[in-house]
């Protein structure tokens, strides 16, 4: 009888792992940003299989949420990124895009004016996220910082 060995595990398999023990130990995700010792919209994100981690950073997860080497090392694999690894009809992702529809052609006319033709980098880029204390009901409060890319004429 041949043994075939199980496939490696991949980020989703690994981020699937985080999230039970995260869960499971009742840590929150400033818990885990503290432990990485990176932001907190980062960290969750890479913790998601968003963002890359490097071995430091996924050590100090495993350690903080008693992971096995084997899902430390898939944390460390290039992430997975894109709409395929986004559930698009969770609601907030979905008021996300709807943002993006009613005020996106606004800002790409904006940034123009503002900066000249161009666009705003989502690689060299910051997210903050915070609850913000409201009478008429908290609100969510989300700073998008990226950097101007300007097109270029070869």
């Amino acid at each position: 009888m041949t043994v075939v060995p199980l496939p490696p595990l991949g980020r989703r398999d690994a981020a699937a792992a985080a999230l039970a023990a995260k869960r499971d130990k009742n840590l929150s995700w400033p818990q885990l940003a503290e432990a990485v010792g990176a932001s907190l919209v980062w960290t969750t994100s890479a913790v998601l299989g968003q963002q890359p981690l490097d071995a430091g950073k996924a050590q100090a997860l495993g350690r903080l949420l008693d992971l096995d080497d084997e899902t430390v090392e898939a944390m460390q694999l290039a992430p997975v990124r894109g709409a395929d690894a986004v559930d698009t009809t969770e609601p907030v992702v979905y008021r996300l895009q709807e943002v993006v529809q009613v005020y996106g052609a606004a800002l790409s006319e904006l940034i123009r004016e503002e900066f000249g033709d161009g666009i705003m980098s989502a690689i060299d880029f910051e997210l903050d996220f915070e609850r913000r204390e409201d009478p008429k009901g908290d609100r969510v409060r989300l700073t998008l910082d990226g950097k101007f890319l300007p097109y270029r004429v070869w």
